[in-house]
Order: C-alpha cells, then structure tokens, then sequence
C-alpha cells in the first residue's frame, strides 16, 4: 500500500508531531532517522516514521524501541489525520462502512442492540489487517452479510487511558471537536452547569483513548445495561460506607425543598467520616405540614439505616419538622436530633438584615450591583477599574451571598469611587440619567460607607462560621461551639466593647442560638475536642457539663458503661497516660479529634467509642445539585413500576457519584468557584440572589428605555433564566417565602 501523503506536495511542515521523534539524514527529508532503534527510513518521509513508531505493518517494520506513551499518541494523530481526509471526500455522514479500512467492529445490526458486549465496541486497529479481514470477508461469500459480522481481535497496541496532546491535533480539529460538544448540549437542553462535572472530561478522555469512530452507548444500553452497571457500582460504594457506621456512627440529613408550585421532596442523605450517601427521595407534599405524618416518615429511615448506628438526625428548622424530630428523639431515645447549622446562621444573617443600618446599606448595594449588572458597557467600566474582579459572589445560602457580595463592594471602595467620578462615567449618557445619578450618589455617600463597615463587623464573623459547617475537611460538630463563642467576642472585639453597639446584634445571635440550633451534641463535641478542650482559653460551664451528661446516657444505654466512662473522663482532662504522650500532645492541633482519640484512648475503651461516636458528625444538611425534572418524573403518579423504578435508579446513581466525587476532588474546584463566577449567566449564580442582577423595574415605575446600549441577548437570558430556574422555594410556616428560599435554596452552580 502506497501512502500518499508525500505524493507531488510540498515538504511537511517541522511542526510536524512526527519530528519530535526523528532527525534528518545529510540534512535530507526524505532520509530520517528513528529517535529510538536508529533506524534510517530511505523515502516517505515523516509517514513512515510515523508508521514506524505507531506499530503499523505493512510498509514499514514497527519500533521495538519506541515508549508506550509515545506510540499510543502517534497512533491517534494518525487516526485524527485519517478523519479529517474522510471529512474533506465523503463529509462526516456518509455509509457506516467508510470506516471499515481502518477500525474493526462496526456493527451493521441493530445500533441499540442492548446484548452486545463493550469489548465488540469499535476499536482502532492498523490499515492492512482490516483489509485482509474485508477480503477473507469477500471469499466467503455473501451468504453471512445479513447476519452480524464476527469480531476479530488483531494484535494492537495497547491503550493507555489517557487524553491526547493538544499538541498532536491541529487548531481545525480542536474546534470541531468543540463545535460538536456545543451542539451536543444545546441539542439535548443540558445546562451549562454540566460542563462542570468532574466526568465530563473523563468521558473525552475515555473517547480520544478509543480513538476516531468510537460509537457511542445507544438510547437502550443507557437507560438499561449501562445504568445497572453504574447502579451496582454505587451500591457497592455505598455498603463501603455502611461498614463504618457502626463504628463511628452516622448522621442522618433531611434535605426539604420545593418547587413554585409548593411541591415538596425530601432527599434522606446520611453522614459518616468516609463520606456521605444519598439513601432515597419522598415527595412529601401532604405531609409537610404534619408532625406525625412527617414522624411516621423519619421513623421509616430510622429502621432503614439502623438506629443504633445514628447519632444525629438533622432536619430544617421549620416548626412541623422539628416538632417531628423531637417526638422521633423521644421514642427512641438514643440519638438527638438537631436543626441544620447553615441554615440558622442564614436566619441569624436575616434577622441582621432586619435592623436599620444594616438593612440600608443592604438596600443600597442591591441598587449597585443591579445598575452595573444591567448594562453592558457600565459592567465592561466597571471590570477594567477593578481588574476584571466581580462584586458579585456567590455563598452557599442565600444571606452568605448578600453579605458576601456587600464585602466585595466595600472592598473595592476605592475602584468604585473611581469609576463613578471618573472622565469616562461623566462623559456617558448613564451620569445624566436618574438611575445613574442614584447609583453615583449612593457610591459618593460617606453615610452608606459607614453602614456597610459597621455590617460588616458582624457578618464576617457569622460568615467564617459558616465556611466551617460547609467544610468537608473534617467533621464539624467538635468546632461549631466554639466557633459560635469566638464569633461572637470578635463582633464585641469590632465594636471596641461597646455594648450599647453590639447587643442588638448579639441579642438576635444569642437567642437563635438557643431556639433553633443548640443541642448537648454541640456541647459534648466541644468538651472532647481535644484542640480546644487544652487550649489554655477554655472554660467548662454547666451547659457544657449537662451536654455531656446528657450525651453519655443516650448515646450509652448500658449503665455499667456509663459509670465507666464517667470514672476515666478525669484522664482526658488530666492527659493521663497515652494522653500525655509527646505525640499526643503534637496532634491535638493536627489530627482530626475523632482520628485523636482513636489513637490515643485505646486503655479507656468505653469512653474512645463515646468520643468518636460524637466527633465523627456533622451538623448541616449535605446541599447537592437540584434537577426538578428529574424529581417531577420520579414522583410523578402516572408511571409504570419498571419505569419508576429506573427513574429511582437515576436519582440513586445522581446523588450518590456526586457525593463520591465531591468527597475527593470535588472539593478544591467548588472552593475555586467563586473565582469563575459569571453574574451576567444566571445559571452560574445563586438562585437565591437573583435579584440582585435583575432588571430594575422597581426604580419606582421609572422608564429604562434609555438603556439600549444593554446587550439584549444578556438581558433576554437573565429574564429566562430567572423563569427557568430550580428556585428551591421552601415555605416555613412562620418564615416570609424570600428568607426562606434562601435557606434551602441550591448551592450547586
């Protein structure tokens, strides 16, 4: 077989991949020279050395000598080079066989053949052994055509998984391989959001490894073999984690939302160290605002996950929920159950948001960040003064987001400042204009400058205590005390311990506190964190004492126990023993407390299990992604039994690789997405805050007409969006819709 690529065209280009790994002969290209065995190739060029280092036989002898990682690359730039010439002659939807002279497997059946195994999926393999197939074909005859084609393996190179150089692949093919992604997604209605998927980009690695002609799963093999296949694999995740429970005992999480249309869904999730596992999905909309319904409901996941295995039961912090959860805590009496932390720092940021001063200066950002984010060419001014920094920010609730937002403004003060009283501003239409004028007035205001320090003051520290909640690092219940208490004296601290300034703020933190969060759980978990417990600043008070009391008789039902446990508490305030350790003492501050006491109270095994039991929990709600048009499926009356229950199975399998993945890598981008936030996309922000980029209809009935120079395609999206989107609306009974709907509002974006 004569390659052509050399034929009456000009010499190739040294950009060619294929000099990286030969070097001319006499300075000739048509004499090269193999990088690794030293073999000198008279004619073809850089082709055959390609050949040469790709394996292919034929015209050339395959390198002995050549890496495997190269060779595997060398490979799939041939395969990339091939499509690209079948995409000039034929174009990409011509006859199936047009692959055949260079991939094997193609079947010519039924493309959504559920029994077809993943090993006769379409493989690459070299240009003449798939001739010689098609011959042997030939011979045969044409009786075996219409049946399916058997598979043959020819020796191959192995693949390695991993993705192809961009360096190997030109520019064209590059932007096609992006066009046909974009097509796909906006094809299929998927969510920019998806990009976002840690498997997305597995799934192109997985594809460019297969090489050109990969097929793809059929309609059939995904909602079928595929699905059960990924089913197993998240059971068999899922019973890793249950192992654990009994040993560090686990949390179960009540996740409650809603859709606009009052819709309720209750996800079960449950907690341990290891990690976190969707148990299943209820829609709870008759039964949300009963207590004894909603305690039948508990009681059935109690039985389901164990009740000896739980320590915690965390619900919302509406009023029918938490009635529930303490007649679930009384019938068993041997778990607590608690209201979710993020959640009542979310409320107390609300309360805060209530008081003049805060709520003015609050009022007076949103009207900010509305103008800016309205406007084209004012955002465009406003980047370029700030360095292409935001001030919008996104916060896993609600209220985080609001103050977090309000942070940034202050922060960039000065850029502001600049912009609004700049050449630039004072020369455009918008200075003129009343909207402008407002906004420009407000920015030059010393008074709201002056509101937003003093808010400030206190949500920072609310806000680092919420950070601590969401962090999955580490279990939280061992640091939430204290950090309430550190928060706390830091807003005293801010005020030059000026009561008269403060108490208003600490009277609202203080009382929530107390109403709807505090549990002996809390109490206990910071008594035996040992970075805090030895801290010299720790104080025992008698909450303190009553927690852990009240923790050693639930949690230990056997009295002999508890006397035990009670006797060995004074080693550990002591640091008797394997307390005192050089070692012990150095990990107080490094190892995780219930990792601590695992280690190190091996002679006190009574009072080891306590600890551990306690410090391995969490006290906030697991916030994963929301698809409602998943739920409304699911829940929906009018479906058979197989399809609800592959509908279940998607849910399961949703839930639970996010979780998994969340647990290792997952972690660092979500920390890093606030970086990447895009407030013009309404996808990427908080449905929670919405409106802060909203149209500005409510300027008092005031004609924005004037604003045409906005980008239409900008402002038609953030309308649409703001319709579309999953608002995860939940309806306490004693609680304005808004507020609430930033509780448990979605944190996935």
């Amino acid at each position: 077989m004569q390659h052509k690529d050399n034929q009456g065209l000009a010499p190739p280009r040294a950009t060619d991949p294929g000099w990286a790994h030969g070097t001319m002969v006499n300075g000739g290209r048509q004499k090269i020279k193999c990088k690794y065995c030293h073999k000198i190739f008279l004619g073809g060029g850089i082709s055959r050395l390609k050949q040469h280092l790709a394996g292919e036989r034929g015209n050339v002898a395959p390198c002995e000598e050549v890496p495997e990682e190269v060779k595997v690359q060398i490979q799939q730039h041939l395969g990339f080079k091939v499509l690209e010439k079948l995409k000039r002659q034929k174009g990409l939807k011509g006859k199936k066989n047009s692959f055949l002279p260079y991939f094997e497997g193609i079947e010519e059946g039924d493309d959504d053949d559920d029994d077809c195994d993943d090993a006769e999926r379409i493989k690459p393999t070299s240009v003449q052994g798939t001739n010689r197939r098609r011959g042997k074909e030939i011979v045969e005859g044409t009786s075996n055509r219409t049946k399916r084609r058997k598979r043959q393996n020819f020796p191959a190179a192995p693949v390695v998984a991993q993705p192809l150089r961009q360096s190997f692949a030109s520019q064209e093919s590059l932007y096609e391989a992006d066009m046909a992604v974009a097509r796909f997604m906006y094809d299929a209605g998927l969510p920019f959001t998806a990009a976002n998927s840690h498997f997305f980009q597995q799934m192109a690695d997985a594809i460019a490894t297969v090489g050109p002609g990969y097929k793809m799963p059929s309609y059939h093999s995904l909602r079928s073999k595929l699905l059960n296949r990924v089913v197993q694999d998240a059971g068999a995740y899922c019973e890793e984690l249950k192992k654990t429970w009994e040993v560090t005992g686990c949390s179960v999480l009540v996740d409650r939302w809603m859709d606009r249309t009052a819709r309720t869904v209750i996800n079960f999730f449950v907690y341990c160290p290891k990690g976190t596992v969707f148990l299943k999905s209820v829609d709870a909309s008759d039964i949300t605002k009963s207590a004894e319904a909603l305690l039948n409901l508990f009681d059935s996941v109690v039985q389901e996950v164990g009740p000896k295995n739980i320590v915690n039961f965390v619900t919302d912090t509406s009023p029918s929920y938490r009635a529930a959860g303490k007649l679930l805590m009384d019938k068993y009496k041997t778990f607590f159950c608690s209201t979710c932390g993020v959640q009542c720092i979310d409320i107390m940021l609300e309360e805060i948001g209530k008081i003049d001063e805060v709520n003015e200066a609050l009022a007076k950002a949103k009207r900010i960040t509305q103008f800016i984010y309205n406007n084209a060419w004012v955002l465009n001014l406003m980047r370029k003064k700030t360095g292409g920094r935001d001030i919008l920010q996104l916060g896993i609730t609600r209220f985080a987001s609001i103050f977090l937002t309000l942070e940034n403004i202050a922060t960039l003060k000065d850029q502001l400042h600049q912009m609004f009283t700049g050449t630039a501003w004072m020369h455009s239409s918008f200075a003129k204009q009343r909207a402008g004028l407002e906004v420009t007035e407000i920015i030059e205001s010393p008074l709201f400058w002056s509101f937003c320090d003093q808010t400030l003051k206190v949500s920072r520290p609310l806000l680092s205590v919420l950070h601590l909640m969401d962090c999955e690092e580490r279990p939280s219940v061992g640091y939430v005390y204290d950090a309430m208490e550190k928060a706390k004296k830091s807003i005293i601290a801010a005020f030059d311990n000026k009561e008269s300034d403060c108490m208003p703020y600490l009277n609202v933190i203080d009382h929530l506190w107390q109403e709807e969060f505090h549990s002996p759980l809390h109490a206990a978990a910071y008594y035996l964190n040992p970075s805090v417990f030895y801290n010299p600043s720790f104080s025992s008070t008698k909450v303190i004492q009553k927690g852990l009391l009240d923790c050693i008789e639930t949690l230990e039902p056997n009295l002999s126990a508890q006397v035990m446990i009670t006797s060995h508490i004074n080693f550990y305030e002591e640091a008797v023993g394997d307390f005192g350790r050089p070692v012990a003492l150095r990990g107080r501050e490094s190892l995780a407390p219930a990792t601590w006491w695992s280690l190190y109270a091996a002679d006190y095994p009574e009072l080891q299990r306590l600890a551990i039991r306690i410090l391995s929990q969490t006290c906030s709600i697991t916030r994963c992604g929301r698809n409602w048009s998943m739920f409304e499926r699911i829940h929906s009356k009018k479906r058979n039994r197989l399809e609800h229950q592959r509908l279940n199975d998607l849910i399961f399998v949703h839930y639970n690789l996010h979780l998994q993945q969340r647990k290792t890598e997952a972690v660092k981008a979500r920390r890093s997405r606030g970086g990447t936030l895009d407030p013009i996309c309404l996808e990427a922000v908080d449905a929670n805050i919405g409106d802060w980029v909203e149209d500005m209809g409510s300027m008092e009935g005031e004609d924005l007409s004037w604003m045409d120079v906005t980008v239409p395609s900008e402002r038609t999206f953030i309308s649409h969006e703001l319709q579309n989107m999953d608002d995860s609306v939940d309806s306490s009974d004693d609680r304005n819709s808004e507020v609430t709907k930033g509780i448990n509002g979605s944190d996935d974006l």
